[in-house]
């Protein structure tokens, strides 16, 4: 009777691990379909297409690209809790990219923002808008911040890129208090294709 029940304790157990690996799949291969069509949709508004969907249920769009010395990611308009399940996301009102003013990209700390913890004053990030231009920041600060400071959000007259994340950036619980936030100042403009020749 023991011997009966471990065998089925055992079986329940190597089901339910089947079901969650399963399921850790699943998200793994959805995230990985999503990084191929939102990359689809970026082409798609480099070649003059007006918000590209990257797929018929999306309520966002690619605005950009951000490369980072670790990789880089495309950029989605606006900075929902759908939109940076899968990317980092421009925060609406700020300033377009390379436009005079702050340029706020929001991210997830565990996720396509986890590089920021390793970006230092003087490194450079390179944003790639839809029309060609790859606009080069060089870091000027980073901070850490209450969720509640919007100072870091201010507009100033000349190009500026600011990246925010949770932080810390190694916490066991979501979200909390606090942001990590990184400015860059422009330092110049390019032209993408006049770089692909």
């Amino acid at each position: 009777m023991a011997a009966r029940l471990v065998s089925v304790a055992s079986a329940l157990c190597l089901a339910v691990a089947g079901v969650q690996g399963g399921r850790g799949a699943w998200i793994f291969a959805k995230a990985e379909a999503a990084q191929v069509l939102l990359h689809r949709a970026w082409e798609q508004a480099r070649s003059g297409e007006d918000r590209p969907r990257p797929w018929p249920w999306a309520d966002s769009w690619p605005v950009a690209r951000i490369i980072l010395p670790g990789g880089d990611h495309i950029v989605l308009a606006g900075a929902s809790g759908r939109t940076l399940a899968f990317a980092p996301g421009h925060l609406d009102g700020s300033a377009a990219p390379g436009a005079d003013g702050a340029c706020v990209i929001a991210g997830h700390r565990d996720t396509h923002f986890a590089e920021l913890e390793d970006l230092a004053v003087g490194d450079r990030v390179v944003l790639e808008d839809a029309s060609g231009h790859r606009h080069v920041y060089r870091v000027t600060s980073t901070a850490v911040v209450d969720e509640h400071d919007i100072s870091v959000l201010e507009q100033g007259a000349t190009p500026t890129l600011v990246l925010v994340t949770c932080w810390p950036f190694h916490a066991v619980s979501e979200g909390g208090p606090l942001r990590y936030v990184v400015r860059a100042e422009i330092v110049k403009t390019l032209h993408v294709r006049t770089l692909e020749r």
